[in-house]
């Protein structure tokens, strides 16, 4: 099994952690214990506070985004509950199951809820809420790197997460990795050269939106910094839920990390890193227990909110029994696509004016 061995410094004393993929799962699993331990101590008010306010900030979001899509499809029929269903779903089975394989599951939902819609037009749109969020997320960290609790980067491979160190600590194969996607990603682009011209014009279609600057920030970027809100209130509580501590800090704290663990999808939800990060930042907040509780605890209990949420949405709004239903289902109808002909590009579907 790969393993990464680290040494951080405790005190006088330099401890060294064996990372590897099954002692990041064990301490995963003893974090879980002492969450499951520790409920009878957990403060129930601030706790179901920030589960509202985790609801909230999945609906805003999905907010933002099905602004992204309708503008993409202005003459389609876009409910803003098949968009929200789709998001909901797909963040479920990303809480579940590691290397984002719920985005798949929300580009599926959303397609067979449009009419006439495209994979490629419906991913572009659905990835315009990134430049935003990485906007908002570059200030955060920022911030956290401030705050002198903060891991920096070359610190990354010293901590006790296996995905987290191992890249850290082999930055050449980190750099062949990426080119290898990159070259992967040209070949693929090359291979599909037939279809190329009339992809990128729905990739186009997908980023409407963008062309329209008030449009995006009045039915666009104002959800998402709403939602952005909403995600912040959500954690101030869940930290009070757990003895912690909410406070403007100790809530922006725990955005950096999700920030950071989203570039690691190697655990459900980047819950490894998450773990080793906040386990590091709050060292003087609370003993390392109540952090490691807190860290698996809080997505344990987001992960049940959005897991009943997306369950909701299949079962009353897609009709689907079950996530491997859908799975099922998608690929089916992903095979069903490429071997039908690719229709010729509407081209008065697709804006050519940049505004």
């Amino acid at each position: 099994m790969p393993s990464v061995t680290t040494a951080v410094a405790v005190g006088h004393r330099t401890v060294r952690h064996h990372a590897s993929i099954g002692s990041t799962i064990d301490q995963l699993l003893s974090s879980a214990g002492k969450f499951f331990s520790s409920l009878a101590s957990l403060r129930l008010v601030p706790l179901l506070i920030g589960l509202v306010c985790y609801a909230a900030y999945l609906g805003l979001r999905s907010r933002a985004l099905w602004a992204a899509v309708r503008a993409a499809y202005p003459d389609e029929r876009v409910r803003w509950r098949d968009v929200w269903g789709g998001y909901v779903a797909g963040y479920a089975v990303n809480n579940v199951f590691p290397l984002g394989g719920g985005n798949i599951v929300q580009l599926f939902l959303t397609r067979v809820s449009i009419d006439n819609s495209s994979y490629p037009a419906l991913a572009s749109a659905l990835s315009t809420g990134v430049l935003f969020d990485w906007g908002i997320g570059v200030l955060v960290m920022c911030f956290a790197f401030t705050q002198g609790v903060f891991p920096k980067p070359p610190s990354f491979s010293q901590l006790p997460a296996f995905d987290i160190s191992f890249f850290a600590s082999n930055p050449r194969f980190t750099l062949f990795a990426v080119t290898a996607v990159a070259v992967a990603f040209l070949v693929a682009f090359a291979l599909l050269s037939a279809r190329v011209k009339a992809f990128w014009q729905r990739v186009r279609q997908g980023l409407t939106i963008l062309r329209d600057r008030r449009r995006y920030r009045r039915e666009m970027a104002s959800w998402q910094a709403a939602s952005w809100v909403a995600r912040f209130a959500s954690y101030w509580a869940l930290l009070d839920a757990f003895h912690i501590g909410g406070s403007v800090t100790n809530a922006l704290l725990v955005l950096a990390v999700q920030v950071i663990a989203s570039l690691f999808p190697f655990t459900p939800g980047g819950a490894g890193v998450q773990q080793a990060l906040l386990v590091t930042i709050f060292a003087h907040n609370a003993s390392a227990s109540t952090v490691a509780a807190f860290s698996v605890g809080q997505q344990i209990a987001t992960g049940v909110l959005s897991s009943a949420l997306g369950f909701a949405a299949l079962v009353f709004i897609f009709r689907f029994r079950s996530f491997r239903e859908v799975i099922r289902r998608g690929k089916a109808h992903r095979l069903e696509e490429a071997r039908s002909p690719d229709p010729a590009p509407d081209e008065d579907a697709v804006p050519t004016r940049v505004l």
